[in-house]
């Protein structure tokens, strides 16, 4: 039962302010098509749950994939009174018992998870709305009530259905990936990792064609868990569209996918066999905090400091850094006719985000899987600084000691390991969204201080470096 031109006809008539303010995107059937097919066979009866439905797009799919293996009994779930008129049809449509509930999913579960009154599931398919909660919201606090702590409706979503899953129950579903690394999503990593197995991941090449008719451009995952799950091996699957025409999988040991011993779970998605864990040169042993050295993220927040920024430095400012001042493997400072200003206000107000004028390295916060490198980082040099201070804006992370700067020379070794293949292999394992947090940065392993004084040196005498050079360079430390 395809539901495309249905999805797509309703798709167009939704208020577009609407849609964003639920996080609607629907899924395409070749999408939901897929999803179904991810579940293990079952013969017994089947209690099927679609949290945030739409108009049945994944219950159609899981009903024409397993209806004649077993009996479905459905509840989906969806708020929105433009959806529910086709979802109404759609559970009539797939037959075997069926109910749609018009309330709000977090509201509900979390009630049945608080008083028992909910049923539980044995399955489990979602595309679950998209958007950020609120810290100060209801939903906020409705979630923490049953011990979930989380920043988005779809890590809600899942973390919700997972709770409501029998043991051994089966859960598919598709979300950004966004969850994989990054501080903010590590108390739902915990909780997923500690109540559920990963079984497969899916993972889009392409950021834009998972949902292309609603243009999102977003990196999604498809994700097959067993609650209560023995542990066991992961399949990784990768294809570039939701064609699925170049469908290739791997099976990887679960100490591929999150690292033993790390406090972040952190999930890895490797690609195939080569990519399953991070190969760092032999001389890529020390942590950060080893070295001496912190990265932190620019502390200037320009629109809150808005009537102390100026286009071009005056007397009485300090140079302000953007990733706009990027050039090459340099800084370009002042930039003039940019879109950013150059220079910010020295009050003091405004000294305290600001370092005292050395030699820095700065990476910028955003990239996209499409870019050459992930990592792009430079060294900011200390004639820059005026009234022995600098500004860094906040989508910069900063390299420093002890917020000083670095020996330039070190500084210059830092940057070309930053920029190294081994550092953009790395991260790709582990990274799917486009920031480039300081903690992504902090879990990276380096070179020792001395093997980074020496890849500082030998730069310092090259005339042109490319990224083969240093790779070369690097795998001949000691």
């Amino acid at each position: 039962m395809h539901l495309d031109p249905r999805r797509l006809e309703i798709s167009t008539r939704l208020d577009r302010t609407q849609r964003s303010a639920l996080g609607q995107f629907l899924t395409p059937s070749s999408v939901a098509d897929f999803m179904a097919g991810l579940f293990p066979e079952s013969t017994s009866a089947v209690r099927l749950l679609d949290a945030g439905a739409g108009i049945g797009s994944l219950t159609a799919a899981f009903a024409g994939r397993w209806g004649r293996q077993a009996a479905i009994d459905t509840t989906a779930y969806e708020i929105d009174p433009a959806m529910r008129v086709g979802l109404a049809e759609t559970l009539a449509l797939c037959g075997g018992a069926s109910r749609m509930i018009e309330t709000d999913f977090i509201e509900d579960a979390v009630n049945a998870l608080q008083f028992g009154t909910g049923a539980r599931y044995t399955h489990a398919i979602l595309n679950p709305p998209y958007k950020k909660i609120n810290s100060a919201s209801r939903h906020r606090h409705l979630l923490r009530a049953v011990g979930i702590e989380t920043v988005n409706l779809y890590s809600a979503f899942v973390a919700l259905a997972l709770a409501l899953l029998m043991p051994g129950g089966q859960m598919v579903a598709i979300i950004p990936r966004s969850f994989c690394n990054g501080p903010y999503y590590r108390p739902f990593r915990e909780f997923l990792l500690a109540r559920a197995r990963i079984r497969h991941i899916h993972l889009f090449d392409a950021r834009d064609k998972a949902f292309r008719d609603d243009a999102v451009l977003q990196e999604n995952v498809i994700l097959r868990l067993e609650r209560d799950g023995a542990p066991g091996a992961v399949t990784v699957s990768t294809s570039t569209d939701d064609r699925f025409a170049d469908y290739v999988e791997n099976v990887h040991p679960f100490s591929a996918i999150v690292f033993p011993g790390d406090p972040e779970a952190f999930i890895h998605i490797p690609t195939d066999a080569a990519t399953a864990s991070p190969e760092w040169p032999a001389a890529c042993t020390a942590t950060l905090a080893e070295l001496g050295i912190d990265v932190s993220t620019g502390p200037v927040i320009d629109f809150r400091l808005k009537d102390e920024l100026r286009d071009m430095p005056e007397a009485d400012c300090v140079p302000l850094l953007y990733p706009a001042h990027f050039s090459g493997a340099d800084i370009a400072w002042p930039k003039p006719g940019g879109r950013k200003p150059n220079a910010l206000r020295l009050t003091d107000g405004t000294r305290k985000w600001l370092f005292p004028a050395g030699n820095y390295v700065a990476v910028r916060r955003f990239s996209s899987k499409e870019e050459k490198r992930r990592v792009v980082a430079v060294v900011v040099p200390d004639t820059l600084g005026q009234h022995g201070l600098i500004g860094f804006e906040n989508h910069l992370n900063v390299f420093h000691a002890a917020r000083r700067g670095l020996p330039a020379v070190l500084a210059r070794g830092l940057v070309a390991y930053l920029n190294s293949t081994a550092v953009d292999r790395a991260f790709r394992l582990f990274s799917g969204h486009t920031q480039v947090n300081a903690t992504d940065l902090r879990r990276l392993r380096y070179p020792s201080r001395d093997a980074l004084i020496e890849l500082g040196t030998w730069t310092s005498a090259q005339s042109e470096i490319s990224t083969d050079a240093i790779d070369r360079k690097i795998e001949s430390l000691t």
